[in-house]
């Protein structure tokens, strides 16, 4: 596969979404380098492209096989010119529920960090996804299990 040229952070990071959306593996793959980090909403930490390539895989025949995400807000800061850091709002739609019922809609904070490569393109050295619950100032674990929580009255 040709490795397309990202000419910024904000458009690696509008690749990898575009990726996601049509769940074509070998674009989200083409996204990182190659030992690329990848956090997920529940911890997961891939650390290289074939390792988030198979998680994603498994993600789009599993749980997202009728999902879209669709970005609401990016904000792209520069560390130099070399190094780029996004961060995306973003809604996501259609995912299955484990009784195969669609769920409800999710909100994310995705952080990511792009590194220019000798190539003279973008690609994404680290990708951190966040699930926003609203409401929850943190997460709390005590007898009825781990779930968000909130302290405000």
């Amino acid at each position: 596969m040709t490795e397309h040229v990202f000419e910024s952070g904000e458009a690696v990071a509008r690749a990898f979404f575009d990726a996601w959306n049509e769940q074509d593996l070998d674009k989200l793959a083409n996204v990182f380098v190659e030992d690329a980090d990848f956090v997920n909403v529940v911890g997961f930490w891939w650390s290289n492209r074939r390792a988030i390539r198979k998680a994603h895989e498994y993600g789009f025949r599993r749980i997202f096989q009728n999902a879209r995400v669709e970005i609401t807000e990016l904000k792209t800061r520069s560390l130099g010119p070399d190094v780029k850091v996004v961060h995306t709002l973003s809604t996501l739609d259609g995912q299955t529920g484990q009784d195969g019922e669609t769920a409800g809609q999710r909100v994310a904070v995705i952080s990511i960090v792009a590194q220019r490569q000798p190539s003279g393109g973008f690609r994404i050295l680290s990708c951190q996804n966040t699930d926003r619950v609203e409401g929850a100032d943190t997460h709390l674990n005590d007898a009825a299990g781990f779930r968000p929580a909130s302290y405000q009255s």
